[in-house]
């Protein structure tokens, strides 16, 4: 038995695939057991920025020539 698979059910099958993978990919997002680490991962681009050792008056310039 031979079965011929036309373009449209290639592409229906593919669409099939893409959107069983956005629905886990949305459900792993939403999950409430990953909240922590989510909420870490949010703070990774700041994780290399040196802490601030005290609040001090900004450093102002002259203006004279």
């Amino acid at each position: 038995m031979v079965i011929e698979m036309s373009a449209g059910l290639i592409r229906g099958l593919g669409t099939v695939v893409v959107f069983v993978a956005f629905v886990g990919l949305t459900l792993w997002v939403f999950n409430r057991k990953r909240t922590p680490e989510f909420a870490e991962a949010r703070l990774l681009p700041f994780a290399d920025e040196p802490l601030p050792e005290t609040i001090s008056a900004p450093e102002t310039r002259s203006t004279r020539p």
